[in-house]
């Protein structure tokens, strides 16, 4: 199945199930008025909001409508948790090496994981709100798993069974304020403002073949200003697949029904070395941090800069046929006090 939350007077929005290809929709208020109520009350609802879903798809839904994005919030506006790990260790590998810091060897064995804001989440085509420029904004192309209840101390073999949806994120950073809150020694707060999800949020079954081993095998393609920036392999080099994740996350903690758990900046390898850029034959990036790391290490500063007014960035995973999974994420930059 496919879900969006439109906008509507609430803050959660109004659940609708998407047509797979995107262009249709179809309001289940009578089954569940938003897609927390659905997680909430899966067991009970699943079974109407497939038999919806159906409809909709072979045209027999009567009251479906055109599905705006524009209309559409993030899948969850807001959730009763957002952990983002960092699965993808060759990108933590570059931010270490481009300040001369030696790696752990346990960052290859245990997860990290930083538990972020989200009490409220930007649109997928929302403004980013920009400060200050010194702030360092910076977009990071992710992954996002919502789970279903999930008991403390839950193993990687159970974890299969608690996905319930995958989505598409954007999350923002700010990397002028991440190096003086980690010197304090407490983890990311201001450094880490709203983030944006993509408008659908997609059952795992939707996915095929393309989704094994708590992983989706497909490109996750970044336009910056116009340009392909980065089509990195969300399936490839995840050091930490997405049931490694829950098991982190559950290890001294139960997880409601809703959590969500990110990926991390996806980042693959070249040659067994960094990535290059799109433009070198390589698979580019999905953040600017990591173009500014490799420039660092190549030519002692980086000259990428981060993100100012009037940027935009859109991110998109397509289907093997070239069909849009989670819709887009389109933003632009604009300055406010």
């Amino acid at each position: 199945m496919k879900f969006a939350s439109l906008k509507n007077e609430t803050r959660d929005g109004q659940l609708v199930v998407v047509s797979r290809d995107l262009t249709e929709c179809l309001a289940v208020t009578e089954i569940a008025p938003t897609l927390q109520y659905a997680l909430d009350h899966w067991e009970d609802v699943k079974g109407a909001l497939e038999e919806a879903y159906i409809r909709l798809n072979n045209g027999t839904a009567e009251k479906r409508t055109v599905f705006d994005q524009q209309q559409a919030l993030s899948p969850l506006p807001r959730a009763y948790q957002w952990a983002d790990g960092s699965a993808y260790v060759n990108h933590v590998e570059l931010v270490r090496k481009a300040r001369g810091a030696e790696m752990p060897p346990s960052f290859w064995t245990d997860p990290l994981m930083y538990q972020g804001g989200s009490d409220t989440f930007l649109a997928p085509t929302e403004d980013i709100p920009l400060v200050e420029d010194a702030w360092g904004l910076d977009f990071e192309g992710e992954l996002a798993i919502v789970t279903d209840d999930v008991p403390m101390g839950v193993q990687k073999k159970e974890a299969s069974d608690k996905i319930r949806l995958v989505m598409m994120v954007n999350d923002i950073s700010l990397r002028g304020l991440i190096p003086p809150e980690l010197g304090k020694g407490f983890g990311f707060f201001h450094s880490k403002p709203s983030s944006a999800f993509a408008p659908v949020a997609v059952t795992p079954d939707e996915l095929g073949s393309d989704w094994k081993e708590g992983k989706l095998h497909r490109p996750l393609e970044v336009t910056y200003n116009g340009t392909l920036f980065g089509c990195p392999d969300a399936g490839t080099d995840m050091t930490f697949d997405f049931l490694d994740l829950i098991q982190h996350a559950a290890k001294s903690r139960k997880l409601g029904a809703g959590a969500i758990i990110g990926s991390g900046t996806v980042s693959n390898k070249m040659d067994g070395g960094p990535g290059k850029t799109v433009a070198e034959g390589g698979k580019g990036f999905t953040c600017l941090a990591e173009i500014r790391m490799i420039e660092t290490i190549e030519n002692g500063q980086p000259s990428t800069p981060f993100m100012k007014a009037g940027d935009r960035v859109v991110m998109e995973i397509l289907d093997p046929l070239g069909h849009s999974i989670f819709g887009r994420i389109d933003q632009k930059v604009v300055k406010t006090s």
